[in-house]
Order: structure tokens, then sequence, then C-alpha cells
């Protein structure tokens, strides 16, 4: 566990609040930008980023808003949907849970047409969810009721609270369920049976993430400690380290490289640890920290992560 060496962040954007949830849509927009959503205290923000990286006319980064959405409650989780884009007609989805332990399903064409759709089920708070990414008409929820539910039809029981959903990128029937308790399942949604489980081997587990590049690879987060599993080879993990002194919160797989990942300590303090972890290297590849930090999404195509701040999104591009 390093301390020293924190790292600015590469790029920021100013916000008007406090921003608790942030996300990369990880599906093409149609266009060069990429679709970017922040939630607040009762608003979304989308707009589209366009990195220095990506375009060498653009300096540093370029975020344009596209429309901020009113909303009832605090945001505290939100996915996008694969149906959201901007060439041809344009169309933005992406769905949120709130404290009210409902889904919002949000729909706009960025003009006059604008839609919420709420969903009700879970009896606790909700602590993840997710689009089906093939096609977009299911989202999967994980919630302290110790249930995931799966809109329209799929219900699956837990042993306790459930953290974390992933959906797997091809196979539109496999789902991947975290548990607090330690316990990482797939789950098979038409025949609602478990097909392999994972064992952190200590708990609170408090973060997940199936690596989509190559769904071999399940990442976590646990006490103090990041872990790494091969599923073709053990259900316990291959690796396990010590990443942040007062907790771990978040586990976060890059969407660029196979290797790279990243972990959140806890926020509430004054400042929120990021750590960038490559699995070639022993030590974290690079330290951040940002004010009572939340929220961690990574690029669709570069190696570069954002987190969410006070009144301001902080991203690091990570020199691989």
């Amino acid at each position: 566990m390093q301390e020293d060496s924190s790292r600015s962040p590469t790029y920021t954007v100013s916000c008007e609040d406090y921003v608790h949830v942030v996300e990369f849509s990880p599906f093409s927009s149609g266009t060069p930008a990429s679709l970017l959503a922040y939630g607040g205290n009762q608003y979304v923000v989308v707009g589209t980023c366009l990195f220095q990286e990506e375009d060498m006319e653009v300096e540093g980064v370029e975020f344009n808003v596209l429309r901020a959405f009113h909303h009832e409650l605090r945001v505290d989780a939100l996915a996008w949907s694969p149906e959201s884009r901007l060439d041809r007609i344009p169309i933005i989805r992406f769905c949120t849970a709130a404290a009210d332990r409902k889904l919002r399903l949000l729909t706009s064409d960025l003009q006059d047409k604008h839609e919420i759709k709420v969903m009700e089920g879970h009896a606790s708070y909700i602590n993840h969810l997710v689009f089906e990414p093939t096609e977009g008409k299911q989202i999967a929820s994980v919630s302290d009721d110790h249930t995931c539910r799966s809109t329209p039809f799929h219900f699956c029981v837990l042993r306790s609270p459930g953290i974390s959903v992933c959906w797997h990128p091809e196979e539109a029937f496999k789902l991947m369920v975290a548990e607090k308790k330690g316990t990482i399942r797939f789950y098979d949604l038409v025949t609602q049976q478990a097909i392999l489980s994972l064992d952190c081997g200590q708990s609170p587990l408090m973060s997940a993430d199936w690596c989509l590049t190559n769904t071999i690879k399940v990442g976590a987060v646990a006490g103090n400690d990041w872990l790494i599993w091969d599923i073709t080879r053990s259900s316990y993990p291959q690796e396990k380290r010590p990443a942040h002194i007062d907790k771990a919160r978040l586990f976060k797989w890059s969407r660029a490289n196979e290797n790279l990942f990243a972990t959140t300590g806890c926020p509430g303090k004054i400042c929120s640890q990021l750590l960038i972890h490559h699995l070639g290297h022993p030590q974290p590849v690079m330290i951040g920290s940002a004010t009572v930090g939340s929220g961690l999404s990574w690029h669709r195509t570069l190696p570069l992560c954002v987190i969410g701040s006070d009144r301001r999104l902080c991203f690091w591009m990570t020199e691989m």
C-alpha cells in the first residue's frame, strides 16, 4: 500500500454540484465522442466527452452538455442502455436507482420527447444495475433485500445483500452476481440456476466486476484487498493484494486493456484514493485522489477512468 506519489487528475470538468455517480457509456455513440452521465442530488447530466488522445484539435477534454434531467431524489446508481446513440435519430436511454427503492428508466430524443418510467419491486436499497448489452431490453439490479431482479421476468434469491451485477457481453442469459458475504455466482437465466460460484474467503465484499474483454477474469474488492480470479482454474482467487488502508470501495476493469483495473478507497473522508493497477506490476501503476470522490468508470476505448468529486469530474489517463 502506497501513500505517496499521488498524481493530480489528467483532466477535470467543472460541475454545478457534488457528483455521486458517474458513468461512461460502454457502447459506441455512433460519433467520435463518448457519452457520459453523472448524477447529483436531484439531477442527471448527460454529455459527450472527446479527449485530445482521440482528436488532436481538442485541448485536453471537450465536454458538451446534451441535457440535464430532473431526478426526484439523489442518484445512487446509473446504467447506460446500448440503444443510446447520437447519429441518425438521437436517442438517450439510461436507468437510475434511488433511495426510494425504485428504478427510473429515462428516454429522451434531446428535443421535446422525454419519458420516465418508474419500476418497483425491490424492498430495500438498490446497490447496482446493468442493461443487457446486446439489445438493452432487460435491466438487472441487485439490492440489500437479498434479491437480483431482471426485468421483465427473472428473479434470483440471494443469501446476503447483492452488491454488483454484470451481464456477459455476448451471452444474454449469463449473469454474474456478487454478494456482500463474499460469494460471486454466475446464473443461467433460462434455468434460473447458478452454474458456477467463486469465493472471496473474506467479507464484506464491496464491489466486483467481470472483465468483458476476457471473461475468464473476475475481480473484486473485499476489506482492504483486491482479488482476481481465473474462473477456469479455481473458485478461489489467483491473486490477492492489500490496496487501501481504510477499506476498498469499488473495483472496475479497464475496457481498453484486460490487465488494467482500478480500485477506490471508501469515500467520506476529505480525500478518496484512486489506485490503477496492472496485473504485471506488483505496485499500483498510478495513484490519484479526489475530494470526497465517488463513482468510478472507464472510457470505452482509452486507458482513462473518471471519478466524481465535489463540483467536478476528475479524469486520469494511464500511460500504458
